[in-house]
Parts: structure tokens; sequence; C-alpha cells
């Protein structure tokens, strides 16, 4: 029996292929699982189209990550803080400041956790921040700290 695999199933198949298997199996385990549909005509068209506005959601999501990178690119955020001597910094600048920061100013709102930020910034002057917009997809927003 062929059907159409509605989640991934260990050793049979991944979502959305579409495969032989016994029809035992498919009748006592999968449809009644909710693991996969029988694979007809109609079944096959829904799936298509499934899959078609996947990929144009992908697409368009990749398109305003672009479109944001422009813009994160563009601008720069300015950030105050206590210092020392010889420029460092009384704690440090963290990925969270950098994202509130562009929210209260550019309404920008970004997820701290796609500031790739390796180690707080420690010192006062500008640093280069990638940001990870979408898996394709980064950019660098430059952060300027200045004596406070």
């Amino acid at each position: 029996m062929k059907v159409i695999f509605l989640k991934d199933v260990k050793g049979k198949g991944k979502k959305g292929e579409t495969k032989n298997v016994a029809d035992g199996y498919a009748h006592n385990f999968l449809l009644k699982q909710g693991l996969a549909v029988e694979a007809t005509n109609s079944n096959v068209k829904q799936m298509d189209a499934q899959k078609k506005k996947q990929k144009e959601l992908e697409a368009e999501e990749l398109k305003e990550s672009q479109d944001l990178k422009k813009t994160l690119e563009a601008l720069t955020v300015e950030l105050t803080a206590k210092s020392g001597e010889g420029g460092r910094l009384f704690g440090s600048v963290t990925s969270k400041q950098i994202a509130e920061e562009l929210k209260k100013k550019h309404n920008i709102k970004v997820d701290k956790r796609k500031i790739e930020l390796d180690d707080a910034i420690r010192a006062l002057g500008y640093t280069n921040v990638p940001v990870k917009l979408h898996p394709e997809v980064t950019a660098t927003v430059k952060v300027h700290v200045t004596e406070a």
C-alpha cells in the first residue's frame, strides 16, 4: 500500500515522503496512529500544495531577513557605560543590552540569542557584532560604547 508520511517514522520514512509499505503495517499502525495517510490523488495534490506553500514562506522569510540585514548594517548602536583607566569598563556590555537598545531607539526587535557576541564587550570604542537573522543571512551591527 502506498502512503504519505505525516511524521518521521524511524526506519520507514521522513515527513512528506511517499512510500510503499505492507498493507497490515499501514492499516494497523501508520493510519491508526496518524503517522501517515493513504496516497490517493487528492492527498498527493494536497501534500504538493503544502510543500509549495512552505517554500513560498521560506523565500519570503529569507527576503525579510535580507532587508533587515541592510537596515542593521546601516545603523550604529550607541551605549554608555562607566569606565576606568585605559577605557576599561566597570562591568561589560552584553547581547541583552544591545537587543534592548535596538528595540528602544530603532524599534527593531532582535532576539538576544541571535546576537553572536563571543564575549561581552569590556572596553570603550566601536565593536562589530554579528547578528544571525536567518541560517543564510548574518548581519554586522556597529556598537559604540562611550563614557557615561
